[in-house]
């Protein structure tokens, strides 16, 4: 793997709290890595140590091989960066705050370029104080790619974003992506880690709890199915549930619900069983598990553990 951005045994306290309490952390050249977890799980605090905006309280970070605070003069030129929240002059207008930006980035594309990139296009001439929530997000995008970055930070990138405005943006990332930019984002959107991530880690009070590909991620959660018999029909008439690949099931008034860590084969045992039995299945639904039931069961996992 050929790491741009890695982390090993990386810590940062603040005070008595251990807000990053230890994690490894590799990103290889044009990934898109997600970072997930919930509020307080130490997702800022690291990027913000990967970013170079502070130093660890233990442990190292390396950004395209380099001490991202110490060699800042090195790191900072390549590599752009999108906070939460931007601060900026509210008076000034839109174009005004990019030229000014740009004047400050070494290489920086031109102004209208950037604007365009992201939608602003149209709105050069309004101050900063008159856009909407979406088009500042929007603007903090605009700012972290004036200098055409190798790397890419995002912390909550669509936070305040319609839904045509959040897709237009998982395009813009895609398209940085496929051009060889390697980012690195958090995001408290599951589908976004879901539909843009190569590879993801889910942060818990300041640990990762897991990490790997998307797929494998959700793979380790069991498939679903649910369908409702008729009330001539009763459970126990099915073929036997474990020989279906049923690892678990349940019913709800006639609704039977059935889970499976091969969808495909139990899927195939319960129509050819509907078929010669001449049954039909009412509000039947298969579905492969979701990062998000992924992400709710690790979650409820790690607080049960810590509560024994």
């Amino acid at each position: 793997m050929n790491a741009i951005i890695e982390s090993a045994g990386l810590r940062r306290s603040y005070g008595g709290f251990d807000a990053v309490r230890g994690i490894d952390l590799t990103v290889a050249r044009g990934e898109l890595f997600a970072l997930l977890g919930t509020n307080g799980a130490g997702k800022t605090s690291t990027l913000e140590l990967l970013e170079g905006q502070a130093v660890p309280t233990g442990g190292t970070v390396r950004v395209l091989g380099r001490d991202p605070f110490h060699d800042r003069a090195e790191v900072r030129p390549r590599v752009g960066v999108m906070l939460q929240e931007g601060g900026f002059p509210t008076e000034l207008t839109v174009l005004e705050t990019v030229r000014m930006w740009a004047g400050c980035t070494s290489g920086a594309r031109p102004a209208d370029e950037a604007l365009d990139m992201t939608g602003l296009g149209g709105r050069r001439a309004v101050r900063v104080k008159q856009l909407s929530g979406g088009e500042r997000r929007r603007l903090d995008l605009t700012l972290a790619l004036l200098g055409r970055p190798e790397v890419l930070f995002l912390d909550e990138p669509t936070t305040g974003l319609d839904a045509q405005s959040r897709r237009d943006t998982w395009e813009l990332i895609r398209e940085l992506k496929n051009q060889g930019t390697t980012v690195l984002l958090t995001t408290h959107y599951l589908e976004e880690a879901e539909q843009l991530a190569d590879r993801l880690a889910i942060m818990h009070q300041g640990l990762i709890a897991t990490t790997g590909r998307v797929a494998d991620v959700v793979a380790e959660r069991p498939s679903r199915i649910s369908f409702e018999l008729p009330f001539d029909r009763f459970l126990g008439e099915l073929p036997p549930l474990a020989s279906m690949g049923v690892t678990r099931h349940d019913t709800v008034g006639r609704t039977v619900l059935l889970e499976t860590r091969n969808l495909q084969h139990t899927a195939t045992e319960l129509l050819s069983w509907a078929h010669h039995a001449g049954v039909e299945l009412h509000s039947l639904d298969a579905r492969s598990a979701s990062l998000e039931e992924a992400f709710m069961e690790i979650a409820k996992n790690l607080d049960h553990e810590e509560t024994r």
